[in-house]
């Protein structure tokens, strides 16, 4: 872990101001879409910050988490205009076909499900992130399309 923590460390620079880059990298590299206890720390010695410091930046962020994920990271706007046009409907949706709620991991480790601040896609709520593409707009049909794409390995 501390090679590929290097490596980063060489790649984005080893500054404290390039922490969260290295981080969201670490997190890309990641076959959970976390960062783990160790990252955290060997961060925290490369970048000669507090692990506490590290910690905190990581929880803090909506798109890093110290916590394992799906391969497929659907996060889900709960900003008050996704909210009011039907976001919990979609949220509903989501657990349905899936089978999970949210902040849980599909049983194949394909899928999680998690809350996220305002996307900024307000003219297309209720929002939905999925890894790094952002949808709106959606319905059942909509979603189950979607998730069927992303399970056969479709670029969508």
């Amino acid at each position: 872990m501390r090679d590929l923590v290097g490596r980063v460390g060489d790649q984005i620079g080893r500054t404290e101001d390039k922490m969260i880059e290295i981080l969201i990298e670490l997190q890309n590299r990641s076959e959970f879409n976390y960062l783990s206890k160790e990252d955290v720390k060997s961060v925290s010695e490369l970048l000669d910050v507090s692990e506490t410091k590290v910690f905190g930046i990581a929880n803090f962020y909506s798109m890093l988490s110290t916590e394992k994920r799906g391969r497929n990271v659907i996060q889900i706007c709960n900003s008050a205009p996704c909210y009011i046009r039907n976001g919990n409907n979609i949220v509903k949706i989501f657990e349905d076909i899936l089978g999970i709620e949210m902040g849980e991991v599909t049983n194949d480790e394909q899928f999680s499900l998690e809350f996220t601040s305002c996307l900024g896609n307000c003219d297309v709520a209720p929002a939905v992130r999925v890894n790094e593409k952002t949808y709106g707009n959606l319905d059942r049909s909509k979603i189950f399309n979607m998730l069927a794409s992303i399970k056969r390995g479709e670029v969508i």
